[in-house]
């Protein structure tokens, strides 16, 4: 078949396509890899958003939200089924659109605006080619990387588990962050293929959205939370690696 426009991707990610037309669009996605990654990130961000919120439509909607639709007027039960669907379905809306504000704002390559994602994307080109001495401190002791980590920056520092993306915990390291000291997590698959996590403090508020940007080959994706900056780097292709820093995201944010 031809390549299939943007719209049939999307389809097919979202499992919207009739049974020839999906396997037609299968075995276009198997011989274009780069396209099939890209399509594997929107069903990743996809689940990620149907696990964290569809509970939400099965809530009781809060009373005073009730009585806030009704203006005081008796409501039907058919009504309120109404009103709680409606609520529901808003409330997702509004956290779809901050998840897609947070996947989606790009930064161009030649301006970042914050010294995050440079310092992210140097401490990986510089560590994860690294054979003898990638990391300080080994995965073998977990327990006490993370404390001293911690301690080192004033904050919890958390190593997501990645193993279902078929990553595993090598280890980290201390790093020294433009705000101070900075943490240094690196992940490797069963290819060889690293990710570093970076976390340090950062005051600047404006970038609490997800961002992208590439410095000098490498991906990265950062963000600001309660005062400290975190940054997924690696030179997996953009939404490959989106997919990664979602799950990162979704696990520093339970």
């Amino acid at each position: 078949m031809k390549q299939p426009d943007t719209a049939l991707l999307h389809a097919f990610a979202d499992g919207q396509l009739d049974a020839p037309e999906h396997t037609d669009v299968a075995k276009w996605l198997a011989t274009h890899p780069e396209a099939a990654a890209e399509v594997a990130g929107w069903k990743a961000q996809s689940a990620a958003m149907h696990d964290a919120y569809d509970a939400t439509l099965d809530e009781a909607v809060p009373a005073r939200l009730l009585a806030a639709t009704r203006n005081g007027a008796p409501a039907s039960a058919g009504s309120r089924w109404s009103m709680a669907a409606a609520i529901g379905w808003l409330a997702i809306g509004l956290v779809g659109g901050f998840m897609a504000g947070r996947n989606t704002d790009s930064t161009p390559t030649a301006q970042l605006p914050l010294p995050l994602a440079r310092q992210a994307a140097i401490a990986h080109a510089v560590y994860a080619p690294e054979v003898r001495h990638p990391v300080e401190v080994g995965a073998d002791q977990r327990d006490h990387l993370l404390g001293w980590l911690s301690k080192r920056l004033g904050h919890p520092i958390v190593a997501p588990a990645l193993e279902a993306l078929g990553y595993q915990l090598v280890g980290g390291r201390l790093l020294s962050g433009e705000s101070g000291p900075g943490a240094l997590l690196m992940y490797e698959d069963a290819s060889g293929e690293r990710l570093t996590l970076f976390v340090s403090a950062d005051t600047d508020d404006s970038a609490t959205a997800f961002r992208f940007a590439e410095h000098d080959k490498v991906n990265v994706f950062y963000w600001v939370d309660a005062g400290y900056g975190y940054a997924l780097s690696g030179t997996l292709p953009r939404e490959r690696l989106l997919a990664v820093a979602t799950a990162v995201y979704r696990a520093l944010n339970p």
